[in-house]
Parts: structure tokens; C-alpha cells; sequence
């Protein structure tokens, strides 16, 4: 070790430090030549480096939610005894939550919430696209807390109640995955309760073109008017270009339609700028069918994509977005 100190010093002048790590190396290793090697890795790693990042990014999110997870633990720990005599220990929790949340939400994607006067101030059906990943939504809840102190449930799918650790996540803001009559009490309960109907199918399969996919469904038409309640109608701006996924691929959407589970590789997390957009209410009437109900709704949806989504939607220009000063008007 010193002999190796020793030669980088040698002579009249000293060796770079890149060059004596090299020549410290090739003594300890015996590999002769190991810069030429090294040189080589570095230039595969960044040839790779926007793969990497591509596929890593969405990570993030991940982490985020274990995070809220071990808040909400600690949160539970240190809130036990008063849990025994309030109802309202998790309101501290949620305020917390919302405040990460939105955080993160401005600073990674200078998050926006328009049109938030047009949800009546009792129950309502929020009812909105479903992008790669309902980020989006969690940032429109965590907003909705924190500027008008309203929470807002939401269905989820069945394979969300299997992830690991999410239990205390799912219980503390309240999402569910119905039936029907789980959601209509929620609502006649004078909650705001949310549904993407076209879940994991329109996450995973529609693309930059911004397709409803729908399909026929109509259950939640039929939950409005059992609840006599107003659907509101929900888009959020370039939720595409934050995170994409591999969906065009046929055998992928062969394999979900058989196991109905999420296998679809995602990729993104890049940050776009994201605008969420809040329709005119679609009022309760007792004489629309759950159908014409259905159809009113995706036509109110697809109005939003129409006069706030460019289509295609394109990854750099939403970047470039996410930097313009000038707010887009509602």
C-alpha cells in the first residue's frame, strides 16, 4: 500500500488522481490494463444511464408510499391512547399525508388543481380517467385536504388490497373496493367517493391518444342514482407523459385479460407538468337510465381530454410544460 502511494508520488511530477486509483488498482488486482477495462464500464453505464433512469423513476412512487406506511405506524404508536377515546385520531394522519403528498406534487410536477368550485359542497361521484398510475388523483385528494378539509374515498381494484404492508393505508383514507351497496352507503353517508371506470384495463392498455376504455360499463351510473347524487366528471392533463406503459405489446394484454393482474411493465415518473381539471357537475335525475347516464359521463369526460389534452400526447412538450411560467387558463 505505501510502495503504491509511493510511485503515484515519484518524479518531478505527480500522477492525476484517476491515474494513480488506476495504478493502485492494477497492483492489488494483477490485472494489467484494468483503466482500459474500466473505461469500458463506465462508457456501458452511460450508454444505459437513460434506461436505468426510465425504469427507476417510477420507484420513487413506491417509495413513497412505504413512507406514508411507516408515518401512519409511527403516527398509530405514538396516538394509541388516544385512540381508545376520539374518533377523529386519524385526522392528524391525513393532514400529514396530504401535506407529503402535495409536496411532492408541486415540486416534482408543479401540480395545478382547477375547477375545485365545481364540487358540491355534500356527496358526490367523482368520476375521472384512470392514467398509468392514479398518482394524479392521490395529488387531487391530498390538494382537496388541505385547501378545503374534505377527504374523498375511492374504489380501488382487488389487487391494491394485496399489496404488502398496505393495509393500514387502505383502512386510514378509507378506499375500497365496493360492491355497488358499499358505495352507495359511502355516499349517502354525505361523503365524496371516486371511480375511474375504466380501472387497471385503461391504466395499462390506453396510451398517448388518450382512449376511454370503458367498455359497457354502467355500475357506477347505477351507484349515482341509487345515492341521488351529481357525477363529477375528472381529467388530469399529461397524466400519460408522466408514466407510460407497455401496453401496445399483444401477448401482455393476453396474459392480463387471462389473470387480470397488473404484468405490464411501466415505465416514466418524468416531470411533466400536471394540470387536474374539474367539469360541471352532471346533476341527479330520476327519469335517466343508469346507460344514459354512463354515456353522459364519458362524453363530459372526454370533453375535458378534448380542450386540455393536446393528442397525441407528447413526453418532451409536457417537460417543457412543466417549466413555462404562463398558467394555462381553465
Amino acid at each position: 500500500m505505501t510502495g503504491g502511494n509511493e510511485s503515484c508520488t515519484a518524479g518531478s511530477t505527480s500522477m492525476s488522481y484517476l491515474t494513480c486509483l488506476t495504478y493502485i488498482l492494477e497492483e492489488w488486482t494483477g490485472v494489467e490494463h484494468i483503466g482500459d477495462y474500466l473505461s469500458y464500464a463506465f462508457y456501458i453505464l452511460w450508454l444505459l444511464f437513460p434506461l436505468v433512469v426510465v425504469f427507476v423513476l417510477p420507484g420513487v412512487i413506491v417509495i413513497l408510499f412505504y413512507v406514508s406506511i411507516l408515518l401512519l405506524h409511527i403516527y398509530k404508536r405514538k396516538n394509541e391512547l388516544k385512540e381508545a377515546y376520539s374518533h377523529d385520531v386519524w385526522v392528524g394522519a391525513k393532514e400529514m399525508l396530504a401535506t407529503l403528498w402535495d409536496g411532492h406534487g408541486r415540486i416534482w410536477h408543479g401540480y395545478e388543481l382547477h375547477g375545485v368550485e365545481n364540487i358540491p359542497p355534500g356527496p358526490g361521484l367523482v368520476v375521472f380517467y384512470h392514467g398509468a398510475t392514479p398518482v394524479d388523483y392521490i395529488y387531487f385528494t391530498a390538494r382537496l385536504q388541505i385547501t378545503k378539509k374534505r377527504s374523498c374515498t375511492v374504489v380501488a381494484d382487488n389487487f391494491v388490497f394485496r399489496l404488502p404492508g398496505f393495509k393500514i393505508l387502505l383502512d386510514v383514507l378509507g378506499i375500497i373496493h365496493g360492491p355497488k351497496e358499499a358505495c352507495v352507503r359511502t355516499l349517502k353517508k354525505g361523503c365524496l367517493l371516486a371511480i375511474a371506470p375504466g380501472g387497471l384495463r385503461e391504466a395499462l392498455f390506453s396510451d398517448e391518444m388518450y382512449t376511454i376504455l370503458w367498455s359497457n360499463r354502467k355500475g357506477f351510473a347505477q351507484v349515482a342514482i341509487d345515492a341521488k347524487v351529481p357525477i363529477i366528471p375528472m381529467f388530469t392533463q399529461n397524466v400519460r407523459e408522466g408514466f407510460r406503459t407497455l401496453g401496445g405489446i399483444k401477448i401482455l394484454r393476453s396474459l392480463y385479460e387471462r389473470i387480470r393482474l397488473p404484468i405490464v411493465p411501466l415505465y416514466g415518473g418524468f416531470p411533466v407538468k400536471l394540470r387536474t381539471f374539474i367539469g360541471e357537475p352532471i346533476p341527479y335525475e330520476p327519469n335517466v337510465t343508469a346507460e344514459e347516464l354512463a354515456e353522459k359521463t364519458k362524453a363530459a369526460v372526454q370533453v375535458l381530454i378534448e380542450k386540455h389534452q393536446k393528442i397525441p400526447g407528447n413526453i418532451f412538450r409536457a417537460l417543457m410544460e412543466r417549466f413555462q411560467t404562463q398558467k394555462k387558463e381553465d
